[in-house]
């Protein structure tokens, strides 16, 4: 039984979904899960949209929930209740820490309790029902319910919504974990004695109050107790080191009877971190982590009850608060904001409701949001899931003060249905470099539910497509698709639109992109492909965050911060624009997460004025933000003059003798390769170094107009180039000065 939830939820019909490759702490047990690329598991088990549903708010932080038969309880520290989309201080009623809504409307039932105490806040801290349903207990810091007198534990009556008389026993500080089973209830805490005789963090009370034998003692602070399906066993989690005297940090299996330690966990979970709420299904138990400071695990674990050992873990970063099981899903509610360790999405902004598999980490594609919100900010901090009406309810409460960007306080819920939310427009380009042909190229869309999503291509306004196709895509990987159009003749022109459907839903059509038909190859972008260019990105879109790669590698670019699209003239004659970035915040990066590239070349045209230097073209490990791992690049001083670095135990550069800031069209061309580095501009080799052969290994994205520059020599003043940029193309090989040569020679067609 979940220690917040108070329900047991089983797994059926489990669905293996593929999992990115782990990365396990020292010390962790080996993990049972494959790896594959996160676009393998986009057929999960995932039932409930990502729509959220109209719901009463509270006024401050729900902590706890419990719910059965339709009825969902909630705890916390709140002091009234609103309704849905109403502000702060609008339509309020009283609800001190406690209330109790119907699962499929999200509005308030009759059930009203008030938990207080004489001085101080009081707050209920865990709620957990009776396997029968009948009685309701809570935890938290308050000395009385509805007025009558107890001691941080309390048993309320679901029928009558009114507490039990009959269950009294004082317990010294806070409660904050509760799990209860036919005759016994489990609780975990801060405190050190319950009904006057030690209990060190944790105890067991029968559902009479009467204080059980049970001992399981810890040395810090409980915060999940979690009785196992066969009732033999109770996990317990926390801040501990130690349960009774023998070290288990932060995750312990002792007897449900005796409270004896049957499985500890040394070494097992980082001394940094904790473990902040349990739940299980038929056959595993699962843990949410928080870590703090470095070296910190905040991911979730799956762990089989046959054997007590771990079946997965994830290292996502974002501290875990919440998991709960439903249909062979593991949700959770977390501030993730960094899963590239486990081959997820990198440096995103907090994600704060995940799910996955109850078999394999990689993540699903349901992706409802909420914010961090207010008191100590990490949005989501408890689930509860109950079926009403023929439909399943997930909830979520906490901290947070907005749900998929509109304002909602403290709770939200989720369905099965209606699934509302239509899938991203796509963005398309269109490229006639092959003559005869138009490609139709677009950047694989987005929604919040649904991973795979089928796109239908309409030519020249006719109401039927003329071409369908299914793709995947998730928030942080959305891949460059292409369908040529064959059925075309030079100098026709043919407009064309893409809109992309979850089974359910469809965007509209995307804004009409029309090109004309060319009669013969360019010859800059043929000689550019000829030579085996891996990524190749011409800037010709309109108004999009995608930069389409003309190539056969389809390694197309996200655009970020609105850079100025169809700048002219462009650098390469019978090319249609470029780009423009500001120097502050513009920039591009790759899709596809690259292996270190032992050899490459880089080659991009550049027009500037500034005096400020920037990053024009470079490998970097993150993607949102700067990188913290950075080499393989081209940067401007602020004279003007080009450097070509990597870092091979050392920062190693080269620099250009004359200045290209002189507001002309430049190629830029860095290679490395067995022969070293070397720096070409406008077609003629301008400085190099050939001891150079090696650069700093790690995987790492290409990124365009900007990254990090600390440490490096002659460092300008920005980070971010503020100029115009064309025709980037990335190789796997180092060029030769004679292909240098030739594609600069090719710049007037």
């Amino acid at each position: 039984m979940n220690a917040r939830t108070g329900r047991r939820l089983g797994g059926h019909g489990r669905v293996r979904a593929a999992s990115a490759a782990l990365c396990l702490f020292a010390g962790a047990l080996t993990a049972t899960a494959a790896g594959t690329s996160p676009a393998a598991a986009l057929t999960p088990p995932v039932s409930l949209t990502a729509d959220d549903l109209t719901t009463w708010q509270t006024n401050g932080i729900v902590w706890s929930m419990a719910a059965t038969d339709g009825v969902v309880y909630a705890g916390g520290t709140f002091s009234s209740l609103r309704p849905p989309d109403a502000p702060a201080g609008t339509g309020e009623q009283p609800a001190a820490n406690f209330a109790a809504f119907d699962a499929a409307t999200g509005a308030p039932t009759g059930c009203n309790l008030s938990f207080t105490q004489s001085s101080g806040t009081a707050t209920v801290r865990a709620l957990a029902l009776s396997p029968d349903g009948q009685t309701l207990y809570a935890g938290g810091q308050f000395g009385a319910v509805n007025g009558e007198g107890v001691s941080n534990i309390a048993a309320v009556d679901t029928a009558t919504c009114t507490p039990r008389q009959d269950f009294k026993i004082s317990v010294s500080a806070t409660v904050r974990a509760l799990d209860v089973t036919a005759d016994t209830v489990y609780l975990g805490g801060d405190f050190n004695s319950v009904g006057g005789q030690t209990r060190n963090k944790f105890a067991a009370v029968t559902t009479g109050a009467d204080l059980l034998p049970w001992t399981a003692d810890a040395d810090e602070v409980a915060r999940a107790v979690q009785v196992t399906p066969d009732g033999q066993h109770v996990a317990l989690g926390g801040d501990f080191f130690t349960v009774n005297g023998t070290t288990s940090h932060a995750l312990a299996v002792v007897d449900a009877t005796t409270g004896a330690l049957t499985t500890s966990y040394p070494g097992f979970i980082p001394s940094t971190s904790t473990v902040q709420d349990l739940t299980t299904d038929a056959t595993g138990l699962y843990t949410a982590n928080e870590g703090t400071g470095g070296g910190v695990f905040d991911g979730r674990i799956a762990i089989d009850l046959d054997d007590y050992q771990q079946r997965w873990r994830d290292t996502c970063l974002g501290a875990t608060q919440a998991v709960l099981v439903h249909s062979g899903v593991l949700y959770s509610g977390s501030h993730a904001h960094d899963c590239a360790s486990m081959g997820e999405f990198p440096d995103q902004p907090r994600k704060h409701l995940l799910a996955q598999s109850v078999d394999d980490p990689a993540l699903l594609p349901w992706f409802p949001d909420t914010n961090d919100g207010i008191g100590e900010p990490v949005g989501p901090r408890v689930m509860a899931q109950t079926d009403r009406s023929g439909h399943h309810y997930l909830w979520v409460g906490g901290e947070f003060t907005t749900v998929n960007g509109s304002a909602q306080q403290g709770l939200t819920r989720f369905a099965d249905g209606p699934d509302t939310g239509a899938p991203w427009v796509p963005n398309v380009s269109l490229s006639t470099v092959t003559p005869g042909k138009i490609d139709v190229n677009w950047q694989t869309s987005y929604d919040a539910d649904d991973g795979e999503l089928t796109y239908r291509i309409y030519k020249d306004g006719a109401s039927t497509p003329v071409h369908t196709t299914t793709g995947s895509s998730l928030f942080w990987d959305r891949p460059q698709l292409r369908w040529t159009d064959t059925d075309v003749a030079p100098g026709e022109t043919h407009s064309y639109r893409v809109t992309a459907g979850d089974g359910t839903n469809t965007s509209v059509k995307s804004p009409t992109q029309s090109a004309t038909v060319a009669a013969t190859a360019e010859r800059y972008p043929a000689r550019v492909l000829s030579d085996g260019a891996s990524l190749y990105w011409r800037y010709d879109e309109g108004a999009s965050t995608f930069a389409a790669d003309t190539g056969n590698g389809l390694n197309n670019g996200f655009l970020r911060n609105a850079p100025a699209y169809r700048q002219t003239p462009a650098a390469v004659a019978g090319d249609s624009t470029a780009i423009g970035f500001d120097g502050a915040s513009e920039y591009a990066y790759s899709n596809t997460l690259f292996p270190q590239p032992t050899r490459f070349s880089v080659e991009t045209w550049i027009k500037t004025t500034t005096t400020r230097g920037g990053k024009i073209i470079g490998f970097g490990n993150l993607t949102m933000q700067n990188s913290t791992r950075y080499d393989k690049h081209v940067y401007m001083r602020n004279d003007g003059r080009l450097v070509f670095g990597v870092n091979s135990g050392t920062t190693r550069t080269v620099t250009t003798s004359a200045a290209y800031n002189d507001g002309a069209w430049h190629h830029v061309v860095a290679t490395q390769g067995t022969g070293g580095m070397a720096l070409y501009v406008d077609g003629q080799l301008r400085t190099f170094n050939f001891l150079y052969t090696g650069n700093e290994s790690y995987p790492g994205y290409w990124r365009v107009g900007g990254d990090n520059l600390g440490n490096w020599p002659n460092r300008p003043t920005s980070n971010f180039f503020a100029g115009q940029i064309d025709e980037t193309a990335v190789y796997p090989t180092a060029l030769s000065a004679s292909q240098v040569s030739a594609h600069y020679a090719l710049r007037t067609g």
